[in-house]
């Protein structure tokens, strides 16, 4: 489903470690963006019926429902290079994503 790499689980599990109530990493799609739709990504210390519970590379994921389709195959990474520092998806249904690279379109 999503794929989390190296870098993302590394970023993540630093994040998690010094948040003393959250556990769970949500990954979603919303409308919005320059290209239509956008990418959010916060921590969260409960699911809900509506979420699909994911777990890759000992993180565990939750995304809601209606994203599910929008996020498969996609993976996470983390960067801190030279062109900014953050979290990336790079996701191979998108077919345009705008120049900052937080919203697509299929």
């Amino acid at each position: 489903m999503i794929i989390v790499s190296e870098s993302a689980k590394k970023r993540l599990n630093e994040l998690l470690s010094s948040d003393t109530k959250n556990i769970y990493v949500r990954v979603g799609v919303e409308s919005g963006g320059c290209s239509g739709l956008s990418y959010k990504l916060a921590f969260d210390n409960k699911k809900t019926e509506e979420d699909e519970v994911i777990t890759d590379n000992d993180i565990t994921l939750l995304i809601n429902k209606k994203s599910v389709l929008y996020l498969a195959g996609t993976t996470l990474e983390f960067s801190d290079g030279l062109n900014g520092k953050g979290f990336v998806f790079n996701n191979p249904n998108a077919n345009r994503t705008c120049g900052c690279g937080e919203s697509f379109s299929l």
